[in-house]
């Protein structure tokens, strides 16, 4: 395929002097034509080579093996690939937190837009991380006292979508009602400050979730959600994750 771009050459053509002075004389514009057509300037491309083949190389470095193929359009309120993204923020930043704070991240919340890619059944590769999470977007942790959970809690009800969760257990009645709302397998208390780990886009008010902005403090990991990705995949011989009961509604 051939991409057409314009690129305006200005050229300077004479400058006539005066006295000390020099003024523009007249500017004039030369179209060029960049296609596939022109041929490699084979000077930058021995140099770029070698980074080139780098880079390649640590995209291609295989990871671990994923057991099938997984989407997030597999589950209509909890998906395999979107439990394994939010399972694997906490797994891998809550050490990180701890150590810092003394404190656990109680629950992970992320977007369901946020995943970019499937995961393919066979070798997951450095690539995979970077296909699903193209994005720069870091793990923040929010401190939320159970009120504004209750707003988290309310949001994911009536989006009626697998937005990736971990640590918190959603139940809906059959009208999208919350039935039962549970972070650590006991219920959400009004005045109990909660560590909710997410991403730098949603805390500033991605998709809505304007929830976050009304917090007692914010945590910085330094920590993106890519590298997470990357950590967790090293760190598991096979990927195997499941639609489970994390977020449910009864028939």
């Amino acid at each position: 395929m051939t991409f057409k771009h314009l690129i305006g050459c200005f050229i300077v053509l004479s400058l006539i002097a005066c006295k000390q002075e020099s003024h523009l004389y007249k500017i004039e514009g030369e179209q060029i034509l960049i296609s596939d057509s022109l041929s490699a300037n084979h000077d930058v491309e021995a140099f770029i080579k070698p980074y080139r083949e780098h880079v390649y190389k640590d995209l291609d470095s295989v990871l671990t093996y994923a057991v099938e193929t997984y989407t997030k359009t597999n589950g209509e309120f909890n998906t395999a690939i979107g439990n394994l993204m939010a399972d694997a923020v906490y797994e891998e930043s809550n050490p990180i937190f701890n150590k810092r704070t003394g404190k656990n991240i109680d629950m992970v919340l992320l977007n369901h837009g946020g995943i970019r890619s499937i995961i393919s059944k066979g070798n997951v590769t450095t690539k995979t991380a970077f296909e699903i999470m193209p994005f720069e977007n870091s793990v923040v942790v929010v401190a939320l006292k159970g009120i504004q959970v209750f707003e988290l809690v309310n949001y994911l009800s009536r989006a009626k979508r697998a937005h990736p969760i971990s640590g918190l257990q959603l139940t809906l009645d059959r009208n999208y009602k919350v039935k039962s709302a549970l972070i650590n397998g006991k219920p959400i208390e009004s005045e109990t400050v909660y560590y909710v780990a997410t991403n730098d886009y949603l805390y500033n008010g991605g998709d809505n979730m304007n929830f976050f902005k009304t917090n007692d403090s914010l945590y910085l990991l330094d920590y993106k959600i890519r590298s997470v990705l990357i950590d967790y995949f090293v760190k598991k011989d096979t990927l195997n994750p499941v639609i489970d009961n994390r977020f449910i509604k009864l028939k």
